[in-house]
């Protein structure tokens, strides 16, 4: 067997028995405790979603059945620019947790150097030819053996970095999709009220001509002109407000869609739906269905394996080195069998005095995982807040929607029967005046009623984690 394979025979050995006798001095890492959750409290009448089911994967905007909401979400999720600055996060920390990975196997440099010395004539026992060529060439290797899980926990802390990103990714898509389906429902309870305040435009101007006419034979005072008047404007100026109001949300949903506001028109389209049936999870399932929860869980982990890199600061560090190459005085004899050169062996360090370095170390290590925990606590106490707070919406909206529907039908009614008696002489403008207002406020509260259930049915969605689900590996994970 030749010289070289028996070295790297050796080597192979050595770094075996390195790997079977490595130990791991992070924690037993685990999902932090909670509080069991059994139910929630607000469910009401809401369906449970059976195993499996609840919200379309990833196109959960489907539920609402709306070709042109598809469209603008669609646009949104490949141009939106936030989406865009969490992709180039998420592929950082990919590229991390790769150098990170890279720890694992031996570093390989080439060398080489060609150098002219003169030694000093002052040291003892001078050499005759003090002046002379030196010719180097040849291969280091230079490989930690990872007795104590240094390498393996960077390269753990460094996946579920990724993890995080990966999810964090998915979080933002979330709340970009979220928030331009809440624009676009408001969107449309613009178009609603704006249709609310148009007809208010054209029926007050109604009341101001007859108003007019009846002041023109004697029935009515120039007084009552005035008020009719003054009301008229006042909806006018409520309906170009209410016009600024559309144009402005119409350039922040092109925004989000990555689009110039110059570029996107949307047809006027009132609000006229019911919100969807949404299958809601159990609490438990949460945890897997939002992944802001998985991001603040990859985080714990990660501190986790901080804890153990800290720790092996405090144990001697094994590297592996061997180097083979050629040397000579002259440049023509580099090669030939004599001026072979190589080494091979362990070195090892331990450091005896750093002043605390490590122990400060291990301790801002266990900080980060305390406050990775407590993080990761509040994300899930936030999360269910927010489902209790939707669902409680929504039954309370839906409640609202029933006993505002009547009012808006006795408020028109109540207008119907004022503006009748004034026409008839038998009652002044005021009474016609304050039914016309009360009429108005009550339909304007029946549109935001509207579009308040159905911007609270996005936020229950996005409360759930949309149509994202954990497959058990996340976006980030790392191949080894």
């Amino acid at each position: 067997m030749s010289t070289s394979s028996l070295r790297l025979r050796a080597i192979g050995v050595a770094l075996a028995v390195s790997l079977l006798g490595a130990c791991d001095l992070a924690p037993k890492d685990a999902r932090p405790t909670l509080p069991p959750v059994e139910a929630y409290k607000e469910i009401g009448d809401w369906a449970m979603a059976q195993p499996g089911g609840g919200l379309p994967q990833d196109h959960w905007w489907h539920v609402f059945h709306d070709a042109s909401l598809d469209k603008l979400e669609e646009q949104a999720t490949q141009a939106n620019q936030d989406i865009q600055v969490a992709m180039a996060r998420f592929d950082e920390a990919r590229a991390d947790a790769r150098v990170a990975q890279a720890d694992y196997y031996p570093t390989v440099n080439a060398t080489g150097s060609a150098t002219r010395n003169h030694l000093s004539a002052s040291v003892a026992d001078p050499a005759r030819n003090r002046t002379f060529k030196q010719y180097e060439t040849g291969f280091d290797l230079n490989y930690e053996i990872d007795l104590w899980g240094r390498v393996r926990n960077e390269v753990r802390a460094g996946k579920f970095r990724a993890d995080a990103s990966g999810d964090d990714l998915a979080a933002v898509e979330l709340r970009i999709q979220a928030e331009l389906a809440i624009d676009y429902f408001v969107l449309g309870g613009y178009d609603l009220e704006q249709n609310i305040l148009d007809d208010t435009v054209r029926n007050y101007q109604k009341f101001l001509d007859l108003t007019q006419a009846r002041v023109q034979v004697g029935y009515a005072r120039k007084a009552d002109v005035s008020t009719a008047q003054a009301q008229l404007e006042g909806a006018r100026t409520q309906a170009t407000e209410m016009r600024l109001k559309r144009a402005n949300l119409e350039h922040a949903i092109a925004i989000l869609t990555g689009a110039p506001p110059s570029n996107l028109s949307l047809p006027a389209r009132p609000l006229d739906i019911e919100p969807p049936p949404i299958a809601v999870n159990i609490p438990s399932a949460l945890l897997e269905r939002r992944p802001d929860i998985a991001a603040a869980e990859d985080r714990v982990a990660a501190a986790n394996a901080d804890i153990g890199v800290a720790r092996a600061a405090y144990f001697p560090t094994l590297n592996l080195t061997a180097l083979f190459g050629v040397e000579s005085a002259a440049a023509g004899q580099l090669f030939n069998a004599p001026s072979e050169a190589w080494s091979f062996g362990p070195t090892a360090l331990l450091n005896i005095f750093d002043g605390g370095r490590r122990k400060a170390g291990t301790a801002k290590a266990r900080a980060g995982h305390a406050e990775a925990v407590a993080a990761y606590r509040q994300t899930v106490l936030n999360a269910f807040g927010e489902v209790e707070d939707n669902l409680s919406s929504l039954n309370r909206l839906r409640e609202e929607a029933q006993t505002q529907h009547a009012a808006v039908v006795a408020a028109a009614e109540s207008t119907r029967h004022a503006t009748d008696l004034y026409a008839g002489g038998l009652q002044s403008n005021f009474n016609v005046v304050e039914a016309q207002n009360i009429e108005l406020a009550a339909r304007l509260t029946d549109a935001d009623i509207k579009t308040r259930r159905m911007t609270s049915s996005v936020l229950l969605i996005k409360a759930l984690g949309g149509g994202w689900q954990r497959d058990g590996q996340g976006l980030g994970s790392v191949d080894r």
